[in-house]
């Protein structure tokens, strides 16, 4: 028994040794523990924070090569260094020389501030006419450039024509850098922001304007858009922190509110904006209080947009406010029910019937209370444009035969597949429309929107920011079929959401679910493909368009318009300080900005006495006589007139839309049989008859300047009848 006692307190005691060495060797091992935890997680937090940069650094690098490109293949196309300031200031065509001409009134000002007010009442520029320039053509981009011009150390040093389009080159660079965040937000991938920026370049055609004229508010403002969107994509994320969040929201308001200073059509498409995020919201596809909080800060921005641009009105009666506020008082009135029943859905349907029908209220009332001038020519406009309504008016049959205001063209769909950026587009488009039909599916038999949707489900279409840029895209996309300015628009959502879809591991792996691949690994094939598709298109690309692009730079283009210079010359040596201009409205603006006489009219269409103005100035290329042609121009004190022969003798033009058919069909000069169209006026057409040098022409006018281009007519004062 004594043995037995023995051995028992020897297992004892081994156990409690056995026991103790555990402890003391967990105890050893859980520091051991931690500091890999520590170790794993600062590792984490350097790849998270090496990725971040090296994807900023990416982002920006390619933003300032875009703006290089294009300010080298500017200089390529018009000697830009090597010209005098005349022949530069010439390259800025019709609306884009007024805004240039208005920045140099603001150079020339003695004070910032008596520039602005001579800008606000301004009496120098169209005879017989006091107009708010800074309100009217939305001069706020012109009024920045000069404050920075003259508050840097630039004067003296950079010539100002430099600074002004060193600016908008710079602002290009930011388009494309937000457009590389946006895909890369969506994405996850560098690739896909890279792949964004090649096909914007190469398709540079159809993603901007700046080929065509510089300054055009378009140019100044699309790239606060970007930013917005792109701060709106990561805004729109469901896995964000709140810092992150703010960040997005201050960034997303600040760029709004610029946005709506730059451009005066700027609330259009922020109305397509709203409305898509709306309709995002009734689907529940999107957190309800952050759309709240984007309806504020539209009201904000467009209300302090209100006052600071001279009480514009047209921010108060635009279709933004109104579906905003309508959007709000119907989510207000909404009452709670159980997701997924039938009364649920009826609810469902009678938030959107509220929310539109409140908004339209609203949107007619305003129209009603608050005195506007704007839009009636565009409602016309649009009216006519869809068949609804018929008319003879000059402006708008003359607006609706600009190439921006016409269907697009079969050479534009060829070039965005010839890029193969349409085919890929059409893809993902599909990809992610089945997905986000799924989506709202699920929505509407009461599943509960996921809080984080996880690689290997493959939802794609349940991401908000995804279907955001869906469903804008789409309604992009529609405008962009009926009318071809709106491809600048839709363009660059193209050339990301693309490349955004063919980087995302998640699209893919959304197909491989549909199709039921087993056969490899989905998630595997998906990080395979995400990579190497891109990787192939980026090099088909640069081995197809980079040559071009080389041959495109290097190549010296000669623009030289002779016949304009001499013009130019002539009125500043010749002509008297008092005098007044009559002609085109592109041709008024060239010489508003080259000589700074006054002129009789503006290229601007929203101002209804400026557009009357252009209608009755493009008479001279009518078939009238040469007394109402004298009363007209002796109304607007002109003193001298400008006769293109460009615009009279114009058989190149698509018959129908010349000047000179426009005014037969307005002046009913014209009349059409048996689809055989016959003239009847008494008078032949003013701009050849009066080159004749007969009565009574000669009564009214002298010719004292001409070439190939140009002709000159001194209206006289003193009327001496030869017979």
């Amino acid at each position: 028994m004594e043995v037995e006692a023995t051995q028992t307190d020897e297992i004892r005691q081994r156990k409690s040794v056995s026991f103790d060495e555990k402890e003391e060797t967990a105890q050893t091992e859980k520091p051991k523990d931690k500091t890999k935890i520590r170790r794993s997680s600062k590792y984490a937090a350097l790849q998270r924070f090496a990725k971040l940069f090296f994807g900023c650094l990416a982002a920006v690098s390619s933003g300032m090569m875009y703006a290089v490109y294009l300010s080298t293949y500017h200089e390529r196309k018009f000697w830009f260094s090597s010209r005098r300031d005349l022949e530069r200031e010439i390259t800025f065509q019709g609306d884009g020389a007024v805004y240039y001409s208005f920045y140099k009134d603001m150079l020339r000002a003695p004070s910032f501030e008596r520039g602005v007010f001579d800008l606000a009442y301004n009496n120098k520029t169209v005879s017989l006419k006091t107009i708010n320039a800074v309100q009217q053509m939305s001069l706020y981009p012109e009024l920045i450039a000069s404050a920075l011009y003259q508050m840097s150390s630039s004067q003296g040093a950079v010539d100002p024509v430099y600074f002004y389009i060193g600016i908008l080159f710079g602002l290009q660079g930011i388009y494309a850098s937000a457009l590389f965040v946006t895909s890369w937000i969506m994405s996850g991938s560098w690739l896909a922001g890279m792949l964004t920026v090649a096909w914007f370049i190469i398709n540079r055609t159809d993603t901007t304007r700046m080929e065509q004229s510089l300054p055009l508010r378009e140019n100044w403002a699309l790239p606060y858009f970007a930013c917005q969107v792109a701060a709106l994509t990561a805004y729109l994320k469901t896995n964000v922190t709140f810092s992150v969040e703010r960040f997005c929201y201050l960034l997303m308001s600040a760029s709004t509110y610029t946005f709506i200073m730059m451009w005066e059509y700027s609330h259009y498409l922020l109305f397509i904006q709203a409305l898509t995020l709306c309709l995002l919201d009734g689907f529940s596809l999107v957190q309800r209080e952050k759309v709240h909080e984007i309806h504020k800060m539209y009201i904000f921005s467009a209300a302090v947009g209100y006052l600071l641009q001279f009480e514009n009105t047209a921010l108060l009666t635009s279709p933004l406010l109104s579906l905003v506020v309508g959007s709000m008082i119907a989510r207000s009135l909404q009452i709670t029910v159980k997701k997924g029943t039938f009364r649920a859905k009826v609810m469902k349907i009678m938030y959107f019937y509220l929310a539109f029908t409140i908004a339209v209220s609203i949107h007619f009332l305003l129209r009603t209370v608050v005195p506007h001038n704007e839009n009636r020519q565009l409602l016309r406009f649009l009216q006519v444009k869809f068949g609804l309504n018929m008319t003879k008016n000059f402006t708008v049959n003359w607006l609706l035969c600009q190439e921006s205001f016409q269907p697009p063209s079969q050479e534009y769909i060829l070039r965005l597949t010839q890029s193969s950026l349409l085919p890929f587009y059409i893809l993902v488009l599909l990809i992610c429309l089945f997905s986000v039909s799924q989506g709202i599916y699920r929505r509407l038999s009461g599943i509960p929107a996921s809080t984080k949707v996880t690689l290997e489900e493959g939802r794609i279409g349940e991401r908000p920011e995804v279907v955001y840029h869906v469903v804008q895209g789409l309604l992009l996309g529609s405008l962009a079929m009926l009318f071809e300015g709106m491809k600048y628009l839709w363009t660059p959502y193209v050339c990301m959401l693309a490349a955004f879809g063919v980087c995302s591991p998640e699209l893919w792996i959304t197909l491989f679910k549909w199709i039921r691949l087993k056969a490899i690994h989905p998630v595997l094939l998906a990080l395979v493909l995400s990579t190497a598709v891109p990787t192939v298109i980026g090099f088909s690309l640069w081995r197809e368009f980079l040559p071009k692009i080389i041959t495109e730079l290097s190549e010296l283009e000669e623009h030289y318009e002779s016949d304009t210079i001499e013009l130019m010359n002539w009125i500043k040596s010749h002509a008297p300080l008092a005098a007044v201009f009559a002609g085109s409205p592109q041709l008024m603006g060239t010489i508003r900005l080259c000589t700074g006489w006054m002129v009789t009219s503006l290229p601007v269409y929203n101002d209804e006495d400026l557009m009357k103005r252009n209608e009755n100035i493009y008479q001279i290329y009518g078939m009238r006589s040469a007394e109402d042609i004298y009363k007209i121009l002796a109304s607007y004190k002109a003193t001298y007139v400008v006769i293109e022969d460009s615009i009279c003798n114009d058989v190149a033009g698509m018959k129908g839309c010349r000047v000179k058919d426009l005014l037969d069909v307005a002046n009913e000069h014209v009349v059409t049989e048996d689809g055989d169209v016959y003239s009847y006026s008494k008078y032949g057409r003013f701009c050849q008859e009066i080159k004749m040098n007969y009565s009574p022409y000669v009564n009214y006018f002298t010719k004292i300047f001409w070439n190939k281009s140009y002709s000159v007519y001194k209206i006289n004062t003193l009327i001496s009848f030869q017979y």
